[in-house]
């Protein structure tokens, strides 16, 4: 009784303050990338395997640390069926993921994944009160994308093999990534512990993934290199567990639709990242990505004007 009683005094902040904006890039600072990381792990195990021992592997991390910091896991409030479903749809927007970057290139999947602002957007115009598209966020969010189109755009050129079913793999993960942002804010998950949501979500891939995968005959591990093992690492503590907490915490307290924007800077952070370790060109195109990117996030974030 006292929880629910203390329930309805929660209430979501209605604009992105100073600390949301730092966990937001430290996240996409990470999430840059990822796709990367994915993509050298899959040298050594197996997409789908790989997607649910990240999953087994950070979720061990988040139980101690809820534990550790006296978060109450197993207390009945109402979040059982929202979290399930939840983590069904988190379980195959990663199985998506997983294998359609096995079947396209890095730069192509980037593109597709980051559509998920759309579809927050869209979602939250009808289901989140307060969350309403105008089109100052429509237009922040076109530039935006627009951004990253010109940032990844030079990739486009380099000669490939064929990309479409990867490509329309990783579209649907963006669908189903957007599809569970917006599911925590509507159902018994908006005033859960982000430890918790997060718990339903990899405790469910945990359960699901081995056996699909080794239902649809994958080889499972075939390498354990150092740079197998330190890219599977990275996936499973600063993604799955650090930036997941994080991720799920901002979508909790602030408007999923000015969140969500920020996650365009995520690929960029990539290519910059590539040239700060892999000496990489810092091309034009990138220095107008970030410009446009920049003014579309401030599109999506600007106060809007009283009447």
């Amino acid at each position: 009784m006292g929880h629910d009683a203390a329930a309805p005094a929660f209430r979501p902040a209605d604009r992105l303050d100073a600390v949301a904006i730092l966990v937001l890039l430290a996240c996409c600072a990470c999430w840059g990338i990822n796709q990367a990381t994915i993509k050298i792990a899959n040298a050594g195990i197996s997409p789908i395997l790989q997607a649910g021992l990240r999953s087994v592997f950070a979720g061990l991390l988040v139980f101690a640390w809820a534990r550790l910091r006296g978060v109450e896991l197993f207390k009945r409030d109402g979040t059982l069926w929202a979290g399930l479903l939840t983590g069904l749809v988190f379980s195959i927007e990663f199985l998506f993921f997983y294998v359609g970057l096995d079947h396209t290139q890095a730069s192509r999947g980037i593109i597709f994944i980051y559509l998920s602002p759309f579809v927050v957007a869209f979602g939250a115009h009808f289901l989140i009160p307060g969350d309403r598209l105008t089109v100052p966020k429509v237009l922040g969010l076109a530039a935006a994308f627009i951004g990253l189109a010109v940032a990844m755009g030079e990739s486009f050129a380099a000669p490939g093999r064929p990309t479409l079913v990867g490509d329309l793999m990783c579209l649907m993960a963006a669908v189903l990534w957007g599809a569970t942002t917006v599911l925590i804010r509507i159902t018994a998950l908006k005033t859960a512990a982000p430890e918790k949501t997060l718990l339903y979500q990899l405790l469910v891939s945990a359960v699901i993934m081995p056996p699909i995968s080794v239902a649809m005959g994958e080889p499972g591990i075939v390498d354990l290199s150092q740079p197998v093992l330190l890219a599977f690492a990275y996936t499973v503590v600063l993604v799955a567990f650090v930036s997941y907490i994080a991720w799920f915490w901002l979508v909790r307290n602030y408007p999923p639709t000015r969140v969500t924007a920020f996650t365009f800077l995520s690929p960029v952070f990539g290519v910059i990242a590539g040239n700060l370790m892999l000496g990489e060109a810092f091309t034009p195109s990138l220095a107008v990505a970030l410009v446009l990117i920049a003014f579309g996030i401030y599109l999506v974030n600007r106060p809007a004007a009283r009447p």
